[in-house]
């Protein structure tokens, strides 16, 4: 039986076994879960014993200011994690990362404070590599177009002629979870994949970084938010690109960090022609609350480009990714042992 279940019991006695009762709650350590979750997650912790505080619509300065009675934590990408926030939390014991992205946690902090940081990279990488297959059909075979053409009731086949994936060089960057997903997903294809992972060896499809941007004729990016990451397809890398291809045009699909792609060098890319089409999930700036007006300018040409297409950071949100997370991130947490 549930710990809050007996309690609740207990609570209902009177004399020694109501304060029995309280004195049992008021130990329950308590888990904060700050977005939404599957509620087998919840159900499950508290079968454990943990007493959870269901709240994803609380703001970072909500959660902070309400942090310090927490052992545990359970965030997405708006909780900012750094070393002031796990300040407030003294009795933090464990966080739990919905997905895979640990750029939003100060890791070195969490560490020393000793803090187990969970993670379920696992949870949502088939749905991601979905997605980004149906975006890069999509580009293909010019489905917008033509989808657009049949609404308007104005056919005009030609226009809408695409290109087949059969025979076609596809370059994987970083062959993590998400990277293998698409990988295999690929198989049926009849086209070539060149992979390329600074981090691994012994992989199908090893090609030198150099070589694989010179030969593809579309680009995935599978790469986490670091330091050598982080604004590494700016301008020049672009413009030494075009050099390294003399000016063969490729397709892009990104739906790992937009961090990666700095706005402006994206823009540039697409109307100079050296990225010829995107896929684009994730973007570097996706709170357009807070675009400066030279970034409202550059999102306003990106969205009026016919060769992209675009989607909202959703490429691992499914129903079944929902509960698989839930299921990975409540398995972690009660092994007691980190996954990073």
């Amino acid at each position: 039986m549930p710990i809050w279940t007996f309690s609740k019991q207990l609570l209902a006695k009177s004399g020694k076994g109501c304060i029995l009762g309280a004195k049992m709650l008021s130990m329950q350590k308590k888990v904060l879960i700050t977005d939404a979750v599957d509620p087998l997650l919840i159900s499950g912790l508290e079968a454990a014993g943990y007493a959870c505080d269901y709240r994803p619509k609380a703001s970072l300065a909500e959660v902070r200011q309400i942090l310090a009675p927490y052992a545990g934590l359970v965030i997405n990408s708006k909780i900012i994690a750094d070393a002031a926030f796990l300040a407030a939390g003294p009795n933090l014991e464990f966080i739990a990362r919905l997905g895979s992205g640990l750029e939003i946690i100060d890791l070195e902090e969490a560490e020393r404070r000793g803090i187990l940081v969970h993670r379920a990279p696992d949870g949502n990488c088939d749905a991601v590599a979905e997605h980004i297959l149906g975006m890069l059909l999509m580009l293909a075979h010019r489905l917008r177009l033509g989808d657009q053409q049949v609404r308007s009731m104005a056919w005009d086949r030609e226009a809408a002629r695409g290109w087949e994936l059969k025979g076609k060089k596809l370059g994987i960057l970083g062959f993590g979870y998400t990277g293998r997903a698409f990988w295999r997903r690929l198989a049926g294809f009849e086209l070539e994949c060149m992979v390329y992972d600074k981090y691994q060896r012994d992989y199908p499809g090893e090609t030198e970084l150099e070589e694989l941007l010179a030969e593809v004729d579309i680009l995935s990016l599978h790469l986490p938010a670091t330091a050598e990451t982080l604004g590494w397809m700016d301008a020049a890398f672009w413009q030494r690109l075009a050099k390294l291809r003399a000016g063969r045009p490729l397709v892009l699909l990104n739906s790992s960090r937009g961090k990666i792609i700095p706005i402006a060098a994206l823009v540039g890319a697409l109307e100079s022609g050296i990225i010829s089409a995107a896929a684009l999930d994730v973007f570097e700036q996706e709170k357009t609350a807070l675009y400066t007006a030279e970034e409202r300018v550059l999102y306003g040409r990106l969205v009026e480009m016919p060769q992209v297409v675009l989607s909202p950071h959703v490429a691992g949100w499914t129903k079944e990714s929902k509960e698989r997370l839930a299921k990975l991130l409540l398995g972690r947490i009660l092994s007691k042992a980190a996954r990073i």
